[in-house]
């Protein structure tokens, strides 16, 4: 498998964070990377993030999110889905960037849904296509793990 740089950025265009991991499929719009969590375990909204999760992350090139399906490093259960709404991805060489619109939605294998930052997502200077493309890409994903009909934004 190919490695991947992931370029996570603001909506000013500024790198916020950057790490590796293994490209799995790149097909039409959808491009799929594996990694691994890196950092100490750690309380995530009533999980943990721990060192050594997989992360197998779903990025597009014309959609309006991502998705990262969060496994634990234990026995690879499902933790969650970690959803960023952003800009459709960029893929560059061996360089996949994306710019973090700042909501973000985190969904349990129970069916629990949380949204999160959307105080940060209403303070950031962006045009109202832009934000109507968020809310309508929230709202998409919402939809879609309600219904449980999660392979249509996979």
């Amino acid at each position: 498998m190919t490695e991947i740089t992931v370029s996570k950025r603001n909506e000013k265009g500024e790198e916020t964070w950057r790490y590796s991991g293994r490209l799995v499929e790149q097909k039409d719009s959808r491009i799929v990377i594996e990694a691994f969590f890196d950092r100490p375990d750690t309380p995530f909204h009533g999980t943990i993030l721990g060192y050594g999760d997989r992360f197998v992350e779903y990025y597009y090139t014309d959609r309006w999110y991502n998705v990262y399906e969060i496994h634990a490093r234990e026995d690879d259960h499902i933790r969650c889905w970690y959803c960023n709404i952003a800009c459709p991805a960029k893929m560059e060489g061996d360089v996949l960037s994306y710019v973090d619109l700042a909501l973000d939605l985190i969904v349990f294998p129970d069916g629990r849904q949380l949204v999160l930052d959307e105080d940060e997502f209403d303070l950031l200077v962006v045009d109202s296509e832009t934000r109507a493309r968020a809310r309508q890409a929230l709202s998409e994903l919402q939809n879609a793990f309600k219904h449980r009909t999660i392979s249509a934004v996979l």
